[in-house]
């Protein structure tokens, strides 16, 4: 048997198998309790149908003994969470986990887990990673992972509809799926209204509070044919493909309303390419990049490009880019700098914080845009603490400095209103100053007509 001190942090729910990682590959161990459905699914050349349709990530065969069979899965480079989506990013998460229950159904298998923390984005679509989520079907066994599948995508997409982009995020407080009689609660009265909502979302809430405390046992045993459950599937995929998100936010189309030219604007673009390739990159963490206009300048260049934004409208436009164009190696996450997603579950650890997983995945540089004055501005961050942050997550950092004489900066000073003196430290040479404390200055442009410095900095 494997050992399992190499055992993943985040693996350790399915009894089927686990996680580990072993001389720095990560592997998926299948134990004994597995190996009838694992050798079915196989043999029968279900696994392969699956990954041909990229509905499951692929897999390979590298050991099998009486003890464990251990498989590799292809590497998906940056692992994100439901509660690090954009709307449709979410919603199309939702879709593939119903389109691959349908699949399983039309060829014999069930999926017995719907966690959305199976689903991640990789090559710029949702894809399902567990390799050990399936099982054979019995004819009349109701989708045992239906209401896991309420409570990790209908619940949080139905609340986002009627309240916005902040219930997405829900999943990282209810690790284990939005309890339906809380969902209940807080929909407006009209979802009743909805009969998708009222049978799904309602009455399943209802169905539960009144035999939660009965004795295991002794509940009626329910009969579902598969054309029922097909039926189920096609309904609850109609509704959340027809979902629509309508909410404004504050930097939507920000680059509409620039404060610099068109020439600035192109020059800041050829600058943060000639840079990036200066360093020989290879992988780029975008910090602060709306929708992704400045990381698409590397697009062509760069392996992986991990685009995050505060606002879920730029990221979910970002997102649509990338489907649209096939840019399988940009991968857009909502995520505010100033609060990014902790370690949570487990030990701290079962999903692991957002500096964790760019820490572990290597990027060779940040980019970090049009940023520094909101973390120091709106955020009260001194230069000296974001400079260590900073260089706590890559090698390189391309940063932009907007002084004091920027359109922005001084929205923003004069915000503070009566404490605005407190912020007399906010100019480029305290900057300068606290920044070369972790990083030393390999470049430095001023932007043409504007009172904004480009900085290639590399962290000592």
């Amino acid at each position: 048997m494997t050992q399992t001190a190499n055992r993943h942090a985040s693996s350790f729910r399915d009894p089927s198998g686990f996680m580990l990682v072993k001389d720095g590959e990560l592997l998926r161990q299948v134990d004994p309790i597995y190996f009838e459905q694992y050798n079915s699914l196989k043999e029968s050349g279900f696994y392969k149908k699956m990954f041909d349709a990229r509905l499951l990530v692929r897999h390979q065969e590298v050991s099998a003994s009486g003890d464990a069979i251990l498989l590799k899965p292809e590497v998906v480079p940056f692992f994100s969470y439901p509660y690090e989506w954009s709307f449709s990013q979410y919603k199309h998460a939702a879709l593939h986990t119903l389109k691959l229950q349908k699949y399983c159904l039309q060829n014999g298998y069930t999926l017995k887990d719907a966690t959305a923390f199976n689903i991640t984005f990789h090559k710029g679509k949702p894809v399902f990673v567990d390799s050990l989520s399936f099982d054979k079907y019995n004819e009349g066994e109701p989708w045992r992972a239906y209401k896991q599948f309420l409570t990790h995508f209908l619940a949080p997409l139905a609340l986002a509809k009627y309240y916005g982009n902040d219930m997405l995020k829900l999943l990282q407080q209810y690790i284990d799926g939005i309890p339906l009689e809380k969902a209940a609660k807080l929909l407006p009265f009209s979802a009743k209204l909805n009969p998708l909502l009222y049978t799904n979302i309602f009455l399943t809430a209802k169905y539960d509070a009144k035999f939660s405390n009965e004795a295991p046992g002794k509940s009626k045993a329910i009969h579902l044919s598969k054309q029922a459950q097909e039926k189920i599937l096609d309904s609850l995929y109609s509704y959340i493909n027809g979902l629509e998100l309508k909410e404004n936010t504050e930097w939507k189309d920000y680059y509409s309303i620039t404060n610099y030219d068109a020439e600035a604007f192109e020059y800041k673009k050829k600058l943060v390419r000639k840079w990036y390739q200066s360093v020989n990159a290879k992988k780029a963490v975008d910090l602060g990049g709306n929708d992704g206009t400045f990381s698409r300048e590397l697009k062509d260049i760069a392996d992986e490009l991990l685009v995050a934004d505060i606002d879920p409208n730029a990221v979910n436009h970002n997102y649509l880019q990338v489907l649209k164009n096939k840019e399988t190696n940009i991968v857009p996450l909502v995520s505010d700098l100033l609060n990014p997603a902790p370690g949570i579950g487990f030990n701290n650890a079962e999903r692991s914080s957002l500096q964790e997983r760019i820490r572990k995945n290597d990027y060779d540089v940040s980019l970090a845009l049009a940023l520094i004055h909101h973390i120091s501005l709106s955020g009260n961050v001194p230069f000296a603490m974001s400079a260590e942050m900073f260089a706590s997550l890559t090698p390189y950092i391309i940063i932009e400095f907007p002084d004091r004489g920027d359109s922005w900066v001084d929205f923003l000073l004069k915000s503070k209103m009566e404490f605005l003196n407190h912020f007399d430290y906010y100019n480029k040479e305290n900057f300068e100053k606290d920044y070369t404390v972790f990083f030393d200055v390999i470049e430095k442009e001023q932007i043409p007509n504007t009172e904004r410095t480009m900085y290639l900095l590399k962290r000592k």
